[in-house]
Order: C-alpha cells, then structure tokens, then sequence
C-alpha cells in the first residue's frame, strides 16, 4: 500500500507544470476540449488564448460560465469554437458565423468522443486535488468531462485547490493526466436572481402538478428555480437531474427533499453539474448524499424512466398552438442549445406517473409578444416536438397536449396564453382550420382562471372528487357527461328530450366568463382526462343582478351529495361576484334537485305552474343551513 501511494505521488509531481508548458504541444489543426461550467480550467484557457504560433485550432465545448477568448474576433485565425450548448460568453460568435453549433442531445455527446466521430486531441479540465489514492474528483462538473479525458490523447488538468471533491462516477485517476498545473482560486459561480412575480406564478401551477415521492429534473432557468420555495409541504421528494443550483440546499435541510421513495439510486441525488454560489460548492463537498454521474448516464430517457413519478421541467422560447417547442433559437439566431430537454421530457414521459413539463412566460418584450404562437418564427428550430409534449405551463395555467387533435391543443394553448393575445390566436387558428369555425372564446376582460376555486371535495361515503371551474378544453368531457345520462336526467336538465350533443349545442354550456357566468364542474379526480361527474352552472340577468341556476349530476353518482357541493360551491362564487341571488326552473318530478336547491341555506321562494317549479332565492333572506 505505502508503495503504490508513493508511486502515483511521484508520477504526480513528475507531471506539475506551468499553464503555459501544458499547452505549448497543441499543434496546428488540432481538437481542444474544455472543461464545463464553472469548472471551466481559466488558467489554461487563458494560455491557450495567449498562443500566438498556433491556427486553425477547433474548440469544443457545452456551456462555460468563464472567460472565452478564443472566440473573440481577433484570434478568429487561431481559433474556431463549435459549441455543444450556446452560452453567453460564445453567442456573438456563432450569430456572426465565427464559431459554429452542434445541435445534439446531451445524452449523446459523449458518444461521439468515446466513438472516434470527434476525436479530442487535448482535453483542458479543471479537478480536485487528488486523495490519498491518487484520484482526482471532476468536482461541479462531470458531465460530458469525463467522456472527453477518458477519449482525450492528451489530458491537461488545472488542480485547483478549492475545487470541491464531489462524489460518484466522477472520478480521474492521477495516472490518467499527462499534466497537472496547480492552482487556488475561487470556483466560477453563477449568481442567480430573486424570481419575479411572473415567475412565481408560472411556479405555482408547476407545484400544483408535483405530488409527494415524486423525483424531480430541473433545467436551467429562472422558472426551474422559482418552483422550490413551493415545495417546502411535500414529503420524500427526490432529484435526478442534469444539473441543480442553490435552491435545493433549503428543502434538503427541511427534510423535503429525502430521495426515500425513488425508484433507483434511492437516498441519492443524481446529477451531472452544478452551477451556482460557494454555499452550493461546500454542500456537494465529499457529501455521500449527492452523486455525480456523467450525461450518457443521467441524461439516458431509459434510465430517467427508472424514476417512478418523474417530473421533468425544461424552458423554452415559444410554442406554436400544434404543440411544437422551440428552445434553442429566436428565429433563425441560434440562442442557446437542445441540451438535456429532449433526454428528460421523453424520460419523464416513461416514467409510472411521471410529468414532463415545458415552461414560459406567455408574453416578452414587456408584453408586446406572444409565446404561444399560430406557427414558430421563420427559422425556428422544434426542439421537442409535438408528439412527445406533454404539459405547456405559463402563468395562467397548464395545458395538457399530449394524445389531444390539434383542435383540442390549440384551444388549451389559447387558454393559457395571455388574455390580449386569445382573440388574435383563435383567429388564426379558425383561417387554418385548426378550431370550429363558430368556436366561442373568453371575453377579452377575463384575464385570470380561477384557480382558487379549485379544491379537493369530500362526498357522503368519504370518496373524494376534485371541484374546479369549467374551461373551454372541458369539451369532449361534457360531451361524455351528455351521453352517459339516462332519459330521464337529460329531460329534468333541458326540459325536452335530446337524443345528440354536438359541438354547436356544447357552445353555449361552455360559454362562461367567470363572473356573470359562471360553471363548475366535479371530476374524479385532478388528471388530465378525468370523468365530470357533475356541472353547476349559472347566467346572470344583468336587469335583475340574479342569476338563473341548473345542476347536472351523473346518473351513477347521484345521491352521494355532489349536487349540494355544487350548489354551496356556486352560491359562493355568485355571492363573491356581487349577485343578488340564484333564479331556477324544475320539472315537479325532479325531487333531487329541489332538495338541493332547498338545502343551500338561504330562503326560497317557488311557484309551480303545469308541472314546473319557478323558485327564486335571495342571497339577502339567509336561513340556518343544514346538509352542509
């Protein structure tokens, strides 16, 4: 044992360096690597960029955090950068055709190193100081670092002292380095501001799609970031993902991230990078609960699958009303770059239970454009397409597209799109067809789903059903409804005997504004395409500021008090509205809905002409109410 340590320990100062001898064998023409995120190795980077007898040099990298002078115009005869993921510090020069982009999954790169497809001649890294086995950790980056090093004909590390010894597959061995240059100087990080009011909204509906044990993927974004601070309530949460910042530190300390209930590597965060502060950096320091692997590993959709109840939440730059995502261009000016979005969603899709989930704002440039677009820029890339879209997710609402016609997701795109932009948006759905010609839409003046109202219930026999208020998207739902009904509630419900529901009689029970009509309905439960057991419903008279009331209750869920949960639930909402009390017409035989009606807590005057009971009950004359 003793022997072996003094072996590498000798290799090892045998290998010591300065930065500038390191990269004086790059040769004419060559391949160079550098390191990730904010591993960037910055002392090598700079020696190399300082190389005044070299050309033609390709450089290849993912995103870098630190300085990348070999891609500014003046060394563009020495240097040629091909990015993986388009940062900030490289976007000028692809846009101005000085550096060039390689859209590809990131669970693929490696691939293309380890297959000869890119041969690396030199691989410039930055790693911790090495233990006492001679093993240096890739610290906050590994990656598609290690696929690079382990391909690399050369390998140069910076060691840098204050490179945190990160734990996992993620490991080089001294022997494996050809040299090694010291350093002591802080690690790049990458500061991240407080979510804005948008954000947190965007965040909220994100959260209401998370459930306890679930494993989570966070991208890179503002919006991934703002989701945290809502999940502090749930229990036994669990991370596998591309990367994390500091966001997660407060949910790991409040026990709410634990990792018990994951599928695979349970107790474990996976991860391939971090980016972010010095409090992130000394977290993930030689901490057993956190694991770096490299991407062909985490970023695998087969093993992200492994992952019961997977929530994947990707950004994204706009998204045209079929469903298709555009994440890596404005237009024909490539931004950024596919990344792990595709690796994920398609993960995250087969998972048991899981969610993959794009996320936008539904407005830039200080509302003056749409995000949820008729059709992607000119030049616009689909970076996940319409078949694997699951989620669309702004900030008034979630949309769920996946195995919908392109009619059903454009009018749930349109409902989560911002208020000023729907009518514009169903116009040019209707010119293409997309949407019935005669679609109804929400009036312009509504700007917010009621979210609020939306709520768990419990029935009679403890079953609970969800309550929430109608959408526009609830179309093939209510048509379902209708032709479940017996003869006998269709008649009690519509006063005449229907034998069809078609989409022009649908109009009008879907034509709701929130306020002067209103309708609730009860489903099963919160999923996508969950069964409406039930529909409230009611249409203000403005000359009388009362509102004309009807219910419609399944046949086979009748008699378990939905019914009076939709009445106290509407009655509610009209009263928080400023109406003035409920109107209804019921057939005499309809003993059901008289009681319920009867039951709501407040006086009802009826009148009963030929077999119909005219009541009127005024929210002013309250009674003690009984079968709440």
């Amino acid at each position: 044992m003793a022997a072996t340590t003094v072996s590498w320990k000798q290799r090892y100062a045998e290998k010591v360096t300065t930065a500038e001898r390191a990269v004086a064998g790059i040769r004419h023409g060559q391949r160079v690597f550098i390191g990730s995120g904010a591993a960037e190795p910055q002392s090598l980077v700079t020696a190399l960029s300082a190389r005044a007898d070299i050309s033609d040099t390709e450089i290849v990298h993912i995103l870098t955090l630190g300085v990348a002078t070999y891609a500014e115009p003046r060394l563009g005869g020495r240097f040629r950068h091909n990015a993986y993921f388009i940062g900030p510090n490289v976007r000028h020069a692809v846009a101005e055709g000085r550096a060039d982009y390689t859209p590809i999954f990131l669970s693929e790169i490696p691939a293309l190193f380890r297959g000869g497809r890119v041969v690396i001649d030199t691989a410039l890294i930055c790693v911790s100081p090495p233990d006492e086995h001679g093993y240096c950790s890739y610290g906050v980056s590994t990656d598609i670092v290690k696929a690079a090093a382990e391909s690399a004909r050369v390998v140069v590390a910076e060691v840098n002292a204050q490179m945190p010894r990160a734990l996992g597959d993620c490991f080089i061995h001294v022997r494996d380095i050809d040299w090694l240059v010291p350093s002591d100087v802080p690690v790049l990080e990458a500061k991240h501001g407080e979510p804005d009011e948008l954000a947190r909204n965007i965040a909220r509906h994100i959260a209401n799609l998370i459930e306890d044990g679930a494993t989570l993927q966070l991208g890179i974004g503002t919006i991934p970031d703002a989701v945290l601070p809502y999940l502090t309530s749930f229990k036994n949460l669990g991370v596998h993902t591309e990367m994390f910042s500091d966001g997660i530190i407060p949910l790991v300390e409040q026990g709410v991230i634990t990792n018990a209930e994951k599928t695979i590597h349970r107790g474990k965060i996976i991860a391939t990078f971090v980016m972010g502060s010095r409090k992130l950096y000394d977290f993930i320091d030689n901490n057993p609960l956190v694991e770096f692997r490299p991407t062909e590993y985490v970023n695998d959709p087969f093993i992200i699958a492994q992952n019961d109840r997977m929530i994947s939440i990707n950004a994204a730059i706009e998204v045209d009303i079929t469903g298709q995502v555009c994440a890596d261009s404005l237009g024909t000016m490539f931004y950024s770059g596919i990344g792990g979005q595709v690796d994920f969603v398609r993960g995250a899709a087969r998972s048991k239970g899981g969610k993959p989930i794009i996320a936008l704002p539904s407005t830039a440039e200080n509302e003056t454009i749409s995000r949820i677009v008729p059709q992607l820029k000119a030049g616009a890339g689909v970076v996940t397409s319409r078949g694997d879209v699951h989620y669309v997710v702004t900030e008034y609402g979630a949309a769920y597209l996946h195995g919908k016609t392109i009619r059903e997701r454009a009018l749930a795109l349109i409902e989560v799109a911002h208020p000023k932009f729907r009518p514009w948006l169903l116009g040019e759905a209707k010119a293409r067809h997309i949407v019935y010609a005669d679609q109804i839409e929400l009036p312009f003046r509504t700007t917010v789903y009621p979210q609020e109202l939306e709520q768990w219930v419990e029935l009679k026999d403890g079953t609970r059903v969800f309550l929430r208020p109608l959408k526009l998207t609830d179309e093939p739902r209510v048509r379902e409804l209708f032709y479940k009904l017996s003869a006998d509630s269709i008649h009690y419900r519509f006063f005449q005997m229907l034998r069809s529901m078609p989409h022009e009689k649908l109009q009008e029970l879907l034509r709701v504004d929130y306020e002067a009509d209103m309708a609730l309905v009860m489903l099963e439960n919160s999923g996508e395409d969950a069964a409406i057991l039930g529909i409230a419903h009611y249409r203000t008279e403005r000359q009388t500021n009362f509102a004309e009331a009807a219910f419609l209750v399944r046949d086979d869920w009748q008699g378990r008090g939905i019914g009076t949960i939709l009445m106290n639930a509407l009655v509610d909402v009209a009263r928080s509205n400023g109406i003035a009390g409920f109107s209804a017409e019921v057939l005499l035989q309809n003993s059901g809905m008289l009681r319920v009606f009867h039951k709501c807590g407040y006086a009802v005057e009826s009148d009963l002409q030929e077999g119909v009971y005219s009541l009127r009950i005024p929210f002013a004359r309250r009674k003690a109410r009984r079968g709440r």
